[in-house]
């Protein structure tokens, strides 16, 4: 294995939420992680596996941290990364943006398989199993919490009763109250405050006020405000798309096998060529016949 040489700075670090992501579920760390790799692509993988999250994996830094190989080495090697299965890219937009995209870089130790990754970019890859706890007396059902209080709404008389303070040509009795409370639980279901109500219903009085029941009931139901719009639904998620380790063409995750799209993938062999079985003789005899045929 080729020998990596490190520079004396500690490796950079990508911006928040880039670089280097180590993927779940990874096997403990041995001496023959990647001894299946050639040299090269083992000695970048366990420079790479010793990273921490959120180290910048770029070609560009990692031309500048391991001198040893340049940027179109290290490129190749990242790719055979990708198609070993330990190296995988997905791109993704960004949230509440339609046009940027970003390339987000998932490294594992232990190789995953195309169908694997394809698993784990749309976030449903299996959590590992733990072993069955051993056998104890089961707990005592939990008890149910009691039951939340909902907060306490204004009282409708009480806001009815407050407005002869407000303005004592709107001073109403205690039956002017009862009747008149039901006008006003639509204004307290919609979250309207007891100052709004007073201020509605008390602004602009004529003067006189001849019938203080009759001219509350009549703005009650006059002034009821409108009802809030229904929250809007929450936007989809953002599409998450795979990209091709060769010609870096974006798609599905599980139109990509081994990282690589259709287009990149080695093709089935072709059937073999057909090849006359005649002997070059036979060959020139029967060009002769036609010659003959020809002049005749």
């Amino acid at each position: 294995m080729d020998v990596v040489q490190l520079s004396a700075a500690p490796h950079p670090l990508a911006k928040p939420g880039y670089g280097k992501i180590a993927a779940p579920e990874q096997a403990p760390r041995t001496a023959r992680d990647f001894a299946h790799l050639p040299a090269r692509e083992a000695a970048v993988a366990g420079y790479l596996d010793r990273l921490p999250d959120g180290a910048d994996v770029s070609v560009k830094t990692l031309a500048a941290v391991l001198p040893l190989w340049g940027q179109c080495a290290l490129r190749t090697a990242l790719n055979r990364l990708a198609t070993a299965g330990h190296l995988h890219r997905v791109r993704q937009r960004l949230p509440g943006d339609t046009t940027r995209w970003v390339t987000r870089t998932f490294f594992s130790r232990t190789a995953r398989d195309g169908a694997w990754w394809a698993r784990f970019t749309q976030r449903d890859a299996p959590a590992p199993t733990a072993p069955p706890p051993p056998a104890q007396v089961p707990p005592a059902p939990p008890q149910a919490p009691p039951p939340a209080t909902p907060p306490a709404r204004p009282d409708a008389y009480a806001i009815l009763a407050s407005l002869g303070r407000a303005a004592p040509a709107l001073a109403l009795s205690k039956a002017d109250c009862t009747a008149l409370a039901p006008l006003l639980t639509p204004w307290l279901a919609r979250g309207i405050t007891p100052d709004r109500i007073r201020l509605a219903l008390t602004a602009g009085l004529p003067s006189p006020v001849h019938h203080p029941a009759a001219l509350v009931r009549k703005r009650l139901e006059s002034r009821l405000p409108a009802a809030p719009p229904d929250p809007a639904p929450a936007p989809a998620p953002p599409p998450v798309r795979a990209e091709c380790t060769e010609c870096r063409a974006p798609g599905p995750p599980g139109a990509f096998t081994d990282g690589r799209c259709r287009a990149c993938r080695p093709e089935d062999p072709r059937p073999p060529v057909f090849t006359p079985t005649l002997t070059p003789a036979e060959v020139h005899a029967h060009a002769a016949r036609i010659r003959e045929g020809n002049r005749r």
